[in-house]
């Protein structure tokens, strides 16, 4: 007679896990980060993050750059939507300075931020569609992205890690090419946009992979300080564009999108409204533009901006403004100021404290990115190991920005 098999209770097992790395190269990490995750089977019983990989120490270099100097250093935090990053750095040495702007640059910085955050946008909901088996979104909308990048191009010659800008405006003014490129992708875009949300919105294979992943509640994302599409993914309507605006957001109208359960799908649904908000801004910015003098394109901020190149070759003066400006011989007021802007991914902040010297004291970039990565094992915990992958897309996590 066979013995009788023993059945015992769960509890009563010794439970075995696996523990993997994800990253810190695996190809589903956004960059160089590292996640130590013990799974049991498919589920996941807790990750632990490792942050650091591509620490680069910007704020101690800023302390020994000139102001002017620290832009390239921004550019190279979300490098998906760099000139919000520059333009953040710009207005905070600006309030420090009491720089006043014209109006018409502000409403060109608007065009080109809003721009910025439809790629970054672009890339992190296409990313999604990638992660849950999709590709051809991310195929189709990439050669968007390159139309903004073109425009990028030929205001400031970058593309990527843009430098756009200048404290006080912009390097140049927009050229006609530049006026053809924007109003051809706005009048092409809108068709576009409407046909990857017809690809993934309400295809159902998409929908059952992403609803119920990765979510957190309203009280649970303010708790770890959320911002941007993440907090507002979870039903908090909050975007500093409207509750601290800057650049003349105040004139423009525009809704502020929000989910309810704060997961994968709405994270991916509150991105794709922003995109018809920010074509709306941008309309809105264009209309403003009219009627006012198309020859500014920065403040009257002498220190800034050098001489027309005539003058150094003929006059001593504008020699020597020359040399002091590219030397970043400009003292700044002491003081301390914070100023933040809605950057693609939620608040990006410069927290500046001067001296009266040449050079930054101390800077503080708050970073989004660093800030809701922490709650990454609060978002996968208890979820499917497939699952924690799309929630890191969704969160949109970019190296750059979380290590500084």
């Amino acid at each position: 007679m066979a013995d009788k098999q023993i059945i015992l209770p769960e509890e009563t097992l010794d439970k075995e896990y696996t523990t993997i790395n994800l990253g810190p190269t695996h190809p589903a990490t956004h960059g160089i980060f590292q996640n130590v995750m013990k799974i049991d089977g498919e589920k996941v019983i807790s990750t632990e993050m490792t942050v650091g990989y591509i620490h680069r120490a910007f704020e101690k270099i800023a302390e020994r750059r000139p102001y002017y100097q620290v832009t390239p250093l921004t550019d190279r935090l979300n490098y998906c939507s760099a000139p919000i990053n520059n333009f953040g750095w710009h207005m905070t040495v600006e309030k420090l300075a009491g720089i006043k702007i014209p109006p018409r640059v502000d409403y060109l910085r608007v065009v080109i931020m809003e721009l910025a955050r439809i790629a970054d946008h672009l890339v992190c909901n296409s990313v999604i569609g990638v992660d849950t088996g999709a590709l051809t979104p991310f195929t189709y909308v990439f050669q968007w992205r390159e139309k903004i990048y073109e425009i990028y191009e030929s205001i400031c010659g970058s593309r990527l890690t843009t430098n756009i800008g200048r404290i006080g405006g912009f390097e140049r003014n927009f050229t006609d090419e530049t006026w053809a490129k924007i109003h051809k992708f706005m009048d092409e875009f809108p068709a576009m946009l409407k046909e990857f949300e017809a690809l993934l919105t309400r295809n159902r294979i998409f929908m059952d992979r992403c609803i119920g992943a990765g979510p957190i509640s309203a009280e649970k994302a303010l708790s770890y300080s959320f911002t941007g599409p993440n907090l507002r993914a979870a039903g908090v309507d909050y975007d500093v564009r409207v509750h601290t605006p800057y650049s003349r957001y105040n004139e423009f109208s525009f809704e502020i999108p929000v989910g309810t359960t704060g997961d994968v799908y709405d994270r991916y649904l509150v991105r794709n409204k922003e995109m018809w908000e920010s074509l709306s801004i941008i309309r809105q910015a264009l209309e403003k533009l009219k009627g006012l003098d198309s020859s500014i394109y920065h403040a009257d901020v002498p220190d800034f901006y050098l001489p027309e190149k005539a003058d150094v070759y003929t006059k001593m003066e504008a020699l020597i403004y020359h040399f002091k400006i590219v030397m970043g011989e400009t003292d700044l007021p002491s003081g301390e100021v914070y100023h933040a802007v809605e950057g693609a991914n939620g608040e990006l902040g410069y927290y500046l404290i001067s001296d009266g010297g040449r050079t930054p004291y101390r800077l503080h970039f708050r970073r989004p990115c660093f800030i809701y990565y922490q709650a990454f094992n609060e978002l996968v915990a208890g979820g499917m190991f497939s699952d924690a992958i799309i929630t890191l897309s969704s969160i949109n996590v970019i190296a750059g920005e979380l290590d500084a």
